[in-house]
């Protein structure tokens, strides 16, 4: 194989695609590259993030929504994020943490309740 494997999208679920759609546009600030009734794709400058509606009523499906999602937002401070994301109305977890292998994490949450990471690498 000649190529790499790179993440061109990270999918997360929510019970409230209109809440959700709100949430990741205006409160992170991050565009809006399609919606529909079911989905809202939104640029994040690398990886796009897929947010899918999925029906809480069903088992499978429910199960989706509100949860860690495991995928970072790399930023340069994660303490000016933090200020900036809370000042706006996102709810963290926790103040941020420095970490043994020098950067920083912060937890916050969609309104589905979806742990989202802001994760600010050591500067060289």
């Amino acid at each position: 194989m000649t190529s790499r494997l790179t993440i061109g999208a990270v999918r997360i679920f929510t019970a409230d695609i209109d809440t959700a759609r709100v949430f990741y546009s205006e409160k992170l600030g991050l565009p809006l590259l399609h919606s529909d009734d079911e989905t809202a794709i939104f640029d994040t400058g690398q990886a796009k993030l897929i947010v899918e509606a999925a029906d809480p009523s069903t088992v499978e499906e429910a199960e989706l929504i509100g949860r860690f999602t495991g995928f970072s937002f790399t930023v340069d401070s994660v303490a000016e994020w933090f200020s900036g994301l809370r000042a706006n109305g996102v709810t963290f977890d926790g103040l941020p943490e420095a970490q043994e292998w020098g950067g920083a994490l912060a937890f916050f949450y969609d309104p589905d309740g979806n742990v989202l990471t802001l994760v600010e690498y050591p500067k060289d």
